[in-house]
């Protein structure tokens, strides 16, 4: 086969895989994990063999006209390069362990079949972002990730928590994809074809003649697809959904569309430094709130989640000093090791029976029964915190390095001032993140209260015996890459652009010396709020725990599965003794969800309360009058006529009467 085929195979194995699902997932169950993990194992196979086939070379651009429009036209085209045939790889990995992993996790879930074709369609759709040459085609997968995910979020539709995340989720990224896609327009519009290698040339020549409208217009959409402030709010609530679907969100799907698009179409956005500046801001403001809500969450989810929203913010700032290679190093790395660890925290809410760390931390033992879990998600979190030598701790230095060099002036066209705003932000959520990686594995591992009873079969805990075990080697497949992905960091420039993205000298020692302080400060902090837990009253060495059999009643109810303790606050989280006052408002989010309640949610609310008064007391008392009058007139009509004609002919004389006397008048 042509590499072209190959290539077009790529997309099209999952997508017919979620057709199939789709129509004989209740007539024929037994073929639903098959048609589930098989075609998307075939498409990753294919997504490598793509790559090896296409390797350093000159990058593959084919294409066909789809369909004249009458101006400017759309093809169907396919653009193969080092970023894209790297990233279908990433995508292919992560779908295939989701795909794995969840016939273990939802094993007895009676809707895995929708789920399973939704998962495979989800994949298609960024396939078919990673690979495409035109931006029409692009914002098709584009969109049809938009849909999954509100399905995939919302899958335990019974919890308000569900439904509600997966409205949010879906309102807030097509707030984005709005100006987006009159940004597109414009694009195109300016370059005369949807073709992106059209768009560069063009650009390059300095054809563009709005760069600033339209890299501002396209930005709005990447803060929603990709969460960043201020569209960020709803990526820690799509926590709602099963935890592979938060691993492939997160990880290597439709966050990331966003910062791959931006790496595309990176000339373009080079042509404007406010678009740059915005960047910039949106970047550095991201990555430090987003580390320091992390470091106040009491759900391990919800730690990733916003975990999540700061690496993305590194990806971002490298794009916003003019360094796309180091940008997608970082989402290859972070793809590995982010799909690692939200899948370890679906092994601990299996075998813990809640979300809450602060239940965990009190059960104490989870380090004995579920140990795979413990040693893998160590390995996650150590590459999250940029310790070498694992994969988090090269693509994060090549980020600072971009910075470094910005700040130093060596990028054209990237003010300085640019480069240090990126690096001081970038240095400060390298300590944060290492101090929130470190808490999270000492409260989830390491625990010191006295275990809490576990459940009878069928209860809230599981016993590790009784993991499946798919689940179990999915993780130590996903710790291969985070541990060994980082050192590519010397062969990747061949597939990308040539920039260097090995470390330096000083960014390196900044970034360990950082991370090293925000380890060690969380375990002191760790240790000291350990000996006032210990200085308090106890918690009951045994406490009964309520029937929890799913992860939708985990995530809905988690406070309750434990009773009071895990509803408590608990003093031994290092959380609240490293942010302080801050920790109660970094908990919420810093309010952002408060204050666009107030900013729009309630004026919108009041708008709509307003016309639905002025449809139901206004326009409908009309519409009723009118309907009632020619009821009211029939009645005195009715009234009237009695059949008398003595009555009738005393009528007809007395209004000739008044005519007469009217006549008379007027005379």
């Amino acid at each position: 086969m042509t590499l072209t085929t190959l290539a077009a195979l790529v997309p099209a194995l999952p997508f017919l895989a979620s057709i199939a699902g789709m129509l004989l997932g209740r007539r024929a169950p037994g073929f639903v994990q098959p048609m589930a993990v098989l075609p998307t194992l075939a498409s990753f196979v294919l997504a490598v063999i793509v790559a090896v086939r296409q390797g350093t070379g000159p990058a593959t651009d084919v294409g066909t006209r789809l369909t004249p429009t009458g101006s400017v036209p759309v093809d169907l085209a396919l653009h193969l390069d080092g970023f894209a045939v790297l990233i279908a790889v990433l995508v292919g990995l992560v779908a295939t362990c989701v795909q794995v992993y969840s016939t273990g996790y939802l094993r007895d879930d009676p809707r895995y079949p929708s789920y399973a074709a939704l998962v495979s369609l989800f994949t298609s759709a960024m396939m078919l972002v990673v690979y495409s040459g035109d931006l029409m085609v692009l914002l098709v997968g584009w969109e049809v990730m938009g849909i999954c995910s509100y399905f995939l979020v919302g899958h335990y539709w019974e919890t308000p928590e569900a439904r509600s995340a997966a409205v949010k989720a879906f309102l807030v990224t097509k707030l984005g994809d709005v100006p987006f896609l009159i940004g597109i327009f414009a694009l195109a519009a300016d370059a005369g074809t949807f073709r992106i290698n059209g768009i560069l040339t063009t650009a390059a020549s300095g054809g563009l003649h709005h760069p600033t409208v339209i890299a501002l217009l396209l930005l709005a959409g990447i803060a929603g697809k990709s969460a960043q402030f201020p569209l960020h709010t709803w990526l820690p609530e799509a926590m709602a959904g099963p935890t592979p679907v938060s691993a492939l969100i997160h990880a290597a799907t439709m966050v990331a569309a966003g910062v791959y698009f931006v790496a595309r179409l990176l000339p373009v956005f080079m042509l404007s430094t406010a678009a740059l500046a915005v960047l910039a801001a949106m970047a550095a403001i991201t990555m430090i709130g987003s580390a320091l809500a992390a470091l106040a969450q009491d759900d391990i989810k919800r730690v990733l989640a916003y975990s999540t929203i700061g690496q993305l913010g590194y990806m971002t700032a490298a794009l916003a000093v003019g360094n796309r290679s180091a940008a997608v190093f970082h989402l290859l790395t972070h793809g590995a090791f982010k799909a690692l660890l939200f899948l370890g925290a679906g092994v601990v809410i299996h075998a813990a029976g809640t979300n809450s760390l602060a239940a965990t931390s009190r059960m104490g033992d989870l380090r004995r029964r579920v140990p795979d879990a413990m040693w893998t998600m160590g390995i996650g979190l150590a590459a999250l915190a940029a310790l070498p030598p694992f994969s988090g701790f090269f693509s994060k230095e090549s980020v600072l390095r971009a910075a470094e060099d910005a700040a130093s002036g060596h990028v054209g066209h990237v003010p300085s001032a640019i480069g240090w705003t990126v690096l001081v932000a970038g240095l400060l959520t390298a300590l944060l993140t290492a101090a929130y990686a470190t808490r999270l594995f000492l409260l989830a591992f390491l625990g010191s209260a006295p275990r809490i009873a576990e459940a009878p079969e069928g209860g809230a805990a599981h016993d590790a015996h009784a993991m499946p075990p798919v689940m179990i080697t999915v993780l130590w497949v996903l710790a291969i890459p985070s541990l060994a992905l980082g050192v590519t960091g010397g062969v990747l420039p061949a597939w990308f652009d040539g920039t260097p993205l090995t470390p330096t000298l000083a960014t390196s020692v900044l970034g360990i010396g950082l991370a090293l302080v925000g380890v060690l400060t969380t375990y002191a902090a760790w240790r000291a709020a350990a000996a006032r837990r210990a200085a308090l009253a106890a918690p009951p060495a045994h406490t009964e725990i309520e029937p929890a059999a799913t992860e939708a009643y985990a995530i809905a109810h988690h406070e309750q599965v434990y009773g009071d303790i895990a509803a408590a606050a608990d003093p031994a989280d290092p959380g609240r003794l490293l942010l302080g006052r801050l920790h109660r408002h970094a908990a919420h989010g810093f309010h952002l969800d408060a204050v666009y309640t107030a900013l729009f949610v309630r004026p919108v609310l009041a708008a709509a309360g307003l016309v639905r008064f002025l449809d139901r007391e206004v326009v409908e008392t009309y519409v009723q009058g009118a309907g009632a009058t020619p009821g009211l007139l029939g009645a005195i009509v009715r009234r009237v006529q009695t059949g008398n004609v003595q009555t009738y002919l005393s009528a007809l004389l007395a209004g000739a009467v008044v005519l007469a006397v009217l006549v008379a008048a007027g005379a």
